[in-house]
């Protein structure tokens, strides 16, 4: 303390500096624990913090000032003239200045890690509510010490109107408002969790303290308002009862730990124990076990399976994990282990349970690698995002419509048919994008309706198929869908008919062809010839059953199997999904979760990638087959299928195998744990995502991912994920769960919507962050206006579109 009086002193005495001390590089937070408003927003992603003297003698103004990169600033003000904002905000949008004062509760914090954060309260906001100031990684812990030193003591100043040289120890103690915790700016962030001392080394009947419980009257104004809230205080999130521990056969591992339990009001993981043992053991056959109990009571207990979304993060040595009660009730938990060989002993246990639970395979039978290869991809490295994303929805204008019509299309319902709900029981179940014409096609049951993107990006109802037939006048609901030869042709599949396929001609909106394929090989799925092969005339496209893949001809007499083009196994595969890249080249899937590329049918596949143990229930490839992604039920997985060194080097896992030891290591794209415990928490139900799909263009990039899970729109960033980027992902929720979703051809900055009743186009820029308030709010999807024949632009309501039928 006294080598920092004497800092500062040097510091004061220099009157011809306007600024007194300078902090050069961090980030301005503004943090709202207490508010439904969400929990932190990124005000400046780069600044500088510094204390100033005003034109009052003892006055001082605390400054956070926003710093530019090279070009920044003039590409911002372009933007802003354009927009007429600049003028209006001044140099707000700039700088921000407060009067240091002991109201603040000024104070400094560095936390587990090395993080160095300034915080105080926002006098102007919420109960609660402070903004923070996190340091560059740059600076040093005596920087920060000597910027509090140097608050402290313009605060006394202030308060005393004396220089502060006549303030001693006790008189500078007033000012310390260290015992006051900092909630993290990032409730998404990797781990967060509470110093470990004595105030709050509690357990869950004693829930630790608070932001709110240590707030004190400050000001005469918020008196009353700290009065009322004095007598209410948070719930926490409560630990369920422990669920019964079956008899174990084997236990797998057994480690000591901090069990800590994410609360959903402060966003934020709060110790419960500092004491537990985590145990993972085998109960049955296939059948595993995980325990974590100390010596005063149980936990909790819950089988081990791909629901429990495991992640482990070993610059945290931190194991998050998910926890579902018989009621459906989910929450999010956080193992911390004393050091890197406890996490990694118990990530052995854990992952040898979950990888022999999923594909009922002792785990000691796989390969060294393949278990490395498990262990790997489980592990989380990513590092932290602080960007702050989302935009404001954009007007849509009225469209005249365009369409074909034929006698098939119903174009004359009157308005008592529009608003007529099915009674069926039938829903939006599966979604075609064109690539050729702009036109998405809608399946509910046996109808179809045809949607046209307008030029503003938005849908337009354009038409309805009302009747799905086969030739021979049999009505049936589509199982899948595939659009074909221009856009001109809707290849669909019949539920009981797994042998055949049928040809809808879309110009007349009838079914006029069945294509029988095979007597005993049935069509699992099926896919183009290659990536844009449905903007050509080609015909032949790529059929999967569980163990063989070939190619259909529908030109063929009989049978539309090409049998030189056949390549089954004798093994039951499981196929579940395939795709196709520009050139070709073939990736293929199963409910094994292993993977297979080939640069043509009839041969053996040049790469396999081996299994996780959950079922792939989707595929996509990039255009030019560098990027594989797999959808399975609780996570996607991200392949770069390039070779990045030896004899190979540059060629894609297509063309040339990968060595044994230099299998591409995927990227396993989760949710944050915390945010699936919130997305369950409001919606009562487990993670199911749909098949993600790339965006993609002829002469596009794939930049962006696009799934969905319940009523959550999701999209993930490309380059983010690259960049190992934290939550690299933006949602958007929906009232009713997505059913179906893709890109806009040619586009990623918007995405088709299927949900149960109604069908959206989705600007991308309007998804946000996730966070309490993006999870817990529904967008509302608004209402089109006018007839069904002259209908506007926008997003389309149940009654006016999906129930009659669409």
């Amino acid at each position: 303390m006294f080598m920092l009086r004497n800092v500062t002193k040097y510091l004061f005495g220099d009157t011809s500096k306007e600024s007194i001390i300078e902090i050069p590089q961090g980030q301005l937070y503004l943090v709202r624990p207490l508010s439904p408003k969400g929990y932190s927003e990124l005000i400046f992603k780069d600044a500088a913090a510094s204390i100033r003297r005003t034109g009052q003698e003892f006055q001082y103004q605390l400054v956070i000032q926003r710093a530019y990169e090279e070009g920044e600033e003039e590409l911002l003000a372009e933007e802003d003239g354009e927009d007429g904002v600049a003028e209006n905000l001044g140099g707000e949008k700039d700088e921000k200045t407060f009067l240091l004062d002991h109201e603040l509760h000024f104070r400094s914090e560095i936390r587990e890690g090395g993080e160095k954060v300034l915080a105080w309260q926002d006098l102007s906001g919420d109960i609660g509510d402070l903004y923070e100031f996190v340091c560059d990684s740059s600076i040093s812990a005596g920087e920060v010490g000597t910027f509090e030193m140097v608050a402290v003591k313009c605060q006394y100043e202030r308060k005393t109107r004396k220089p502060n040289e006549t303030a001693t120890e006790k008189d500078l103690q007033q000012f310390n408002f260290t015992e006051q915790p900092i909630p993290s700016a990032s409730p998404t962030a990797s781990p967060i969790v509470k110093p470990l001392t004595s105030s709050n080394l509690r357990r869950s009947n004693s829930p630790p303290e608070t932001v709110m419980s240590r707030l004190e009257a400050n000001t005469p104004s918020r008196r009353s308002e700290r009065a009322n809230m004095a007598s209410t205080e948070i719930t926490h999130t409560q630990a369920p009862p422990s669920a019964p521990h079956p008899k174990e056969i084997q236990v797998l591992t057994k480690e000591k730990a901090e069990l800590h339990l994410f609360d959903f009001q402060t966003a934020t993981f709060l110790l419960q124990d500092p004491s537990v043992v985590a145990t993972v053991s085998e109960v049955g056959t296939w059948q595993y076990w995980l325990q974590i109990a100390s010596n005063e009571r149980d936990w909790l207990g819950q089988p081990v399976v791909a629901d429990i979304s495991p992640v482990f993060n070993f610059e945290y040595l931190s194991f998050i994990f998910c926890h579902y009660t018989d009621d459906g009730s989910a929450y999010s938990w956080l193992l911390r282990f004393k050091d890197q060989d406890t996490e990694e002993r118990f990530q052995t246990g854990l992952m040898q349970a979950l990888w022999e639970q999923l594909n009922e395979i002792k785990w000691q039978k796989s390969t060294d690698d393949d278990r490395q290869y498990v262990l790997d991809t489980f592990q989380d490295l990513s590092m932290e995002d602080r960007d702050n994303e989302g935009g404001e929805e954009e007007e849509v204008e009225e469209v005249e419509d365009d369409g074909q019509r034929s006698e098939h299309y119903d174009t004359d319902e009157s308005e008592e048919d529009i608003f007529v709900r099915d009674d069926d029981g039938n829903f939006n179940s599966q979604l075609a994008v064109g690539y050729k014409h702009d036109r998405s096609f809608v399946v509910r049951g046996p109808k179809i309706g045809v949607f046209k993107h307008t030029p503003n990006n938005n849908l337009e109802f354009s038409t309805n198929i009302s009747k799905v037939e086969t030739p021979g006048g049999k009505l049936f609901s589509p199982k899948k869908v595939m659009l074909h030869a221009e856009d001109s042709n809707l290849i669909l599949q019949k539920e009981t008919d797994p042998h055949s396929l049928y040809r809808m001609d879309l110009e007349y909106g009838k079914v006029v062809d069945e294509w029988k394929v095979h007597d005993d090989i049935a069509v699992k799925t099926f896919v183009p010839d290659k990536k844009f092969a449905q903007m050509t005339g080609e015909q032949t496209f790529l059929g999967i059953s569980d163990n063989a893949l070939y190619r259909i001809d529908p030109r063929l007499s009989g049978n539309k199997m090409v049998d030189s083009d056949l390549k089954q196994y004798t093994s039951k595969n499981a196929f579940s999904a395939a795709a196709t890249t520009e050139k070709g080249y073939i990736a293929v899937a199963s409910d094994k979760g292993d993977i297979r590329m080939f640069d043509r049918l009839g041969i053996r596949a040049k790469t396999a990638i081996p299994a996780l143990g959950e079922p792939i229930i989707g595929l996509d490839v990039s255009a030019d087959g560098r990027w594989v992604l797999a959808t399975c039920r609780t996570y996607l997985l991200l392949i770069d299928a390039l070779h990045q060194e030896g004899k190979n080097e540059g060629k894609l896992g297509f063309e040339r195998s990968f060595a044994k030891d230099s299998k591409p290591q995927p990227r396993r794209l989760c949710l944050n744990p915390s945010h699936i415990a919130q997305f369950q928490y409001v919606t009562k139900a487990p993670l199911a995502f749909t098949p993600a799909r790339f965006n993609m263009g002829v002469d596009d990039k794939e930049t962006s991912i696009v799934s969905a899970t319940g009523p959550f729109i999701i999209t993930w960033s490309l380059k983010r994920i690259l960049d190992m980027r934290k939550d690299p992902y933006t949602i958007k929720r929906y009232d009713e769960d997505v059913k179906a979703d893709d890109f806009k051809f040619g586009t990623d900055k918007n995405v088709i919507v299927a949900l149960a009743n109604q069908v959206d186009m989705v600007a991308k820029q309007t998804l946000k962050k996730a966070t309490r308030e993006s999870i817990a709010t529904p967008a509302r999807v608004s209402r089109t206006r006018g007839s069904l024949a002259g209908r506007g632009s926008g997003r389309l309501e149940r009654e006016e579109i999906v129930n009659s039928p669409y």
